[in-house]
């Protein structure tokens, strides 16, 4: 079986920089989907709280016969739960939907500057962590102006930052942050929601290597050090997105793909995304 680069997080955690994503996966399906994943390799999870399916994820783990050492699981806390105390009662909620005792990582979903306080919910997520429940906690669609908060009044480095990258939007400025600071970078909409995947630019450098464009699009993000976890209910294409161990991108290759960046965004600004379920 292909073997997954592994990553060594700033808490000396290691996380497989391929893994499986289940956003907008309907929770009836999630569990056949994630057994699917783990049929073909994937060891690595990506579920949150605002997905409605861990707990499709915890009963596929429960049921691979995988060990639970061996299954790296993120969630993310939901935004309706900042405030500390119910950022408490939320976790607590994740663990029991995932059937497990701890999660590898538990990330802030959305920093809703606009609306509450996410340094306080950030140290109610050092609590997670200094208890061992989380084994490393982290962010996500935090910009550099928001980590730098973080950095003054918190106590623990976010150990990832996950954020929305893809050709079309290369974050070079946020990556670059995370790099600096020992923050790792983790991808979400990797191919732009399949807007990358007609690009003469992806479409010609695929077809000189015989893979598709998808697989060129995962293979430079992992050749640019991100952590990525594509998601798909179809076998076939889960099996295609794993696919990406057995051919390189060149330097020019990926500088080529790089140069594609347009700044533009598939999912919310969030330096004003404020979304709350009521």
């Amino acid at each position: 079986m292909t073997t997954v680069p592994l990553l060594t997080l700033n808490t000396g955690v290691q996380i497989p920089q391929l893994g499986f994503g289940v956003f907008q996966i309907d929770p009836a399906e999630t569990k056949d989907a994630v057994l699917a994943a783990f049929e073909v390799g994937y060891r690595h999870i990506d579920t949150a709280q605002m997905y409605g399916n861990e707990k499709g994820v915890g009963d596929a783990v429960a049921a691979s016969g995988l060990d639970r050492k061996d299954v790296f699981l993120t969630s993310k806390l939901n935004n309706d739960m900042h405030d500390p105390e119910q950022a408490a009662v939320a976790f607590d909620v994740t663990l029991e939907a995932l059937g497990t005792d701890y999660v590898d990582l538990f990330l802030i979903h959305w920093p809703l500057a606009t609306v509450s306080d996410f340094v306080e919910t950030w140290k109610a997520m050092e609590d997670f962590y200094r208890s061992g429940r989380a084994k490393s906690i982290g962010v996500s669609n935090f910009q550099p102006h928001h980590l730098n908060r973080l950095r003054a009044e918190a106590t623990i480095t976010p150990a990832v930052n996950q954020i929305e990258v893809h050709p079309y939007l290369t974050q070079e400025a946020v990556r670059a942050y995370g790099t600096e600071h020992g923050i790792a970078t983790e991808a979400w909409s990797p191919i732009a929601q399949g807007k990358v995947l007609d690009d003469p630019t992806i479409v010609r450098i695929a077809e000189a290597l015989g893979k598709t464009p998808a697989q060129v699009t995962l293979r430079w993000h992992l050749q640019r050090g991100d952590i990525v976890f594509p998601k798909s209910v179809t076998r076939s294409r889960i099996e295609e997105n794993f696919a990406i161990f057995d051919f390189e991108l060149s330097d020019l290759d990926v500088a080529d793909i790089s140069g594609l960046n347009r700044d533009e965004r598939t999912g919310p600004d969030p330096d004003t995304f404020d979304y709350v379920p009521s």
